[in-house]
């Protein structure tokens, strides 16, 4: 069942928007209103895989504010600290307007393995959006390592997944590409295939 909250972080008021799922993975979309496609992307691919979702909006506001993601570890959100102790794997989707990587598809995060799953199903599915999982060739603030990132602090830590506009709009109506929802939930499900119950494949 869906469930919202009114919360206000950091002096700025949000929606945060759960739908429970599977207890394995679960999407994560932090700046649903500031970074388009991504809200859309995490429910739609949640959906698909029978994951747990969890969206958080400003809805309108004509320039949402940008909270950087390690300022929502002590965030006083019950539905985030609900996904976080819901889910054992995250995968966190952002999106990036770096010029100099219009295509390329970052996939930071504290898990490495379950970043590579995801690199395969995005070189399978959209070619044409390379995945890059090296961290020494993903920008400082996009790597999603720091330790207090949401994305680090479900059992197994997750991936950041930062997209480029392209493969999060498309035709500027901010729904994503269908190529890109198939690549997210190829990779979503093999993940889910791969978790052991303790986690040992994915660490």
């Amino acid at each position: 069942m869906t469930r919202t909250e009114q919360v206000e972080i950091e002096g700025v008021p949000m929606v945060a928007t759960l739908v429970p799922g599977g207890a394995g993975i679960g999407l994560l979309a932090l700046h649903g209103s500031n970074e388009g496609g991504t809200a859309q992307l995490a429910e739609s691919v949640a959906r698909r895989c029978g994951a747990t979702s969890l969206v958080f909006t400003q809805p309108g506001v004509r320039r949402p504010v940008h909270i950087t993601s390690p300022r929502w570890a002590g965030a006083p959100c019950a539905l985030l600290r609900e996904f976080l102790e819901r889910v054992s794997l995250t995968v966190s989707l952002h999106g990036h307007m770096r010029s100099a990587a219009p295509h390329a598809v970052f996939l930071g995060g504290g898990n490495r393995d379950a970043a590579h799953v995801l690199a395969e199903a995005f070189t399978e599915h959209v070619p044409h959006f390379p995945a890059v999982t090296d961290l020494t060739e993903i920008p400082a603030a996009l790597r999603g390592v720091h330790p207090r990132n949401p994305v680090n602090l479900t059992r197994l830590g997750g991936v950041q997944v930062e997209l480029p506009l392209l493969a999060r709009t498309s035709g500027g109506t901010g729904t994503p590409p269908p190529q890109v929802v198939e690549a997210l939930v190829a990779g979503v499900n093999e993940l889910s295939g791969k978790a052991s119950p303790r986690g040992a494949e994915l660490r």
